[in-house]
């Protein structure tokens, strides 16, 4: 979990009397996970966080699911979805289940009229292609190519691109998502043999408080409906906050790579751990250094998860025709492994430069109408010799 954080101006204590220069009260907001049971940040407003002034009709943004039930591996050519102006409208639903729904977005404008805020979900952003800031009441958080953005559930955010080609791998988590337990001591702090650090966890800065009135469209999300609200002052008014549950940036050239003699199994590469699926990143890396090391990975059968591979660079050994932004599906109980010569093209060799994102559900995922457009269809072929 991120530590403990403040920026801008606060009270001395919660709860008591905090007032603008005029005299006149600072509005104060406690934003808490599980009831009042964890996380939790107080941010302070220049006004009443509640002042909406209407709300449009809600509209669905559902997945599109095609298949419900697959026993077959599957490929997916993500860098086929075309780019969308709008970074709502460019978020497409490819595998999604009750727990996690995995979406590939090309957005090319930022969100200059509008805000964001799921309040139904934890959202990871994986920064592919692009480069920007994510702003929130919280702070500024500038983003680029291989950054992990986690967005806790219920903040409302904008995503301010740089650039016009931008590539987005989001998993939206309808559990809370985590560092994994161990990784960690009993204080939260994160051990001597976890992969990263808290110094390696960017945390928002520039606290920007805008204090405004007007006019402010909010998207918000909830079990596949968006809701228009406007707000009648502006959502980032915030002089000050201090907490545990805010926006976070962990890149993946950050992660430090576990090594062994033999082959080391996937959880050595875990970033975020749910009840209901795991996440993790494949980093450059020696090769194992026993002397009759088989580098390429065994063939394996997860009889509990579907396992999805998101391929961001470099090159694979264990894979032929991998290209950027390609997404695999190995389901729940059937074998996969290296492609033909790949287990003896990989003796000897000494290190790895892939880069790649993985998750892995517990429960099996269903494929969406958008994820078969973009499917090689004779994946389950690239077994045969």
């Amino acid at each position: 979990m991120p530590h403990y954080h403040k920026l801008g101006k606060i009270p001395a204590k919660r709860h008591i009397q905090f007032r603008k220069p005029d005299g006149s009260l600072y509005a104060e907001q406690l934003v808490s996970t599980e009831g009042f049971s964890d996380t939790y940040s107080l941010t302070y407003h220049c006004y009443p966080p509640t002042l909406v002034s209407s709300i449009e009709k809600e509209y669905s943004v559902a997945p599109e699911i095609a298949i419900t039930k697959n026993l077959q591996h599957r490929s997916f050519q993500g860098f086929q979805i075309n780019p969308v102006e709008d970074y709502i409208k460019s978020r497409i639903p490819v595998l999604v289940n009750n727990d996690v729904y995995i979406s590939l977005a090309s957005p090319i404008d930022s969100m200059k009229d509008y805000f964001y805020k799921n309040s139904g979900a934890d959202e990871m952003i994986f920064v592919h292609k692009g480069e920007g800031t994510l702003k929130t009441m919280y702070g500024n958080l500038d983003f680029k190519y291989g950054d992990h953005l986690v967005i806790p559930r219920g903040i409302i955010y904008q995503m301010i691109f740089n650039t016009s080609e931008n590539r987005l791998f989001i998993v939206e988590s309808f559990s809370p998502l985590r560092f994994p337990k161990r990784y960690m001591n009993k204080a939260g702090q994160l051990l001597e043999h976890s992969p990263f650090y808290e110094r390696d966890i960017r945390k928002p800065a520039n606290l920007e408080t805008y204090d405004e009135k007007g006019d402010f469209k909010v998207l918000v999300k909830r079990e596949d409906l968006i809701y228009p609200y406007h707000y009648a002052t502006h959502p980032f008014d915030v002089v000050g906050w201090d907490g545990y549950h805010y926006p976070y940036a962990l890149s993946i050239h950050d992660f430090e790579p576990i090594t062994g003699r033999i082959h080391q199994p996937p959880p050595v590469h875990q970033t975020f751990e749910t009840p209901t699926f795991v996440m993790c990143a494949f980093v450059p890396r020696l090769y194992d250094y026993h002397p009759d090391a088989i580098p390429a990975p065994y063939n394996h059968s997860n009889v509990d998860s579907d396992e999805v591979l998101y391929y961001v660079d470099g090159e694979f050994m264990s894979r032929k025709h991998v290209e950027q932004g390609m997404i695999t599906l190995h389901p729940i109980g059937i074998p996969h492994g290296p492609h033909p010569g790949a287990v003896e093209k990989s003796i000897g060799q000494k290190e790895t430069r892939e880069l790649a994102v993985m998750v892995d559900t517990f429960k099996p995922l269903h494929i969406t109408k958008q994820a078969l457009e973009i499917e090689d269809k004779d994946y389950f072929k690239s077994w045969i010799d």
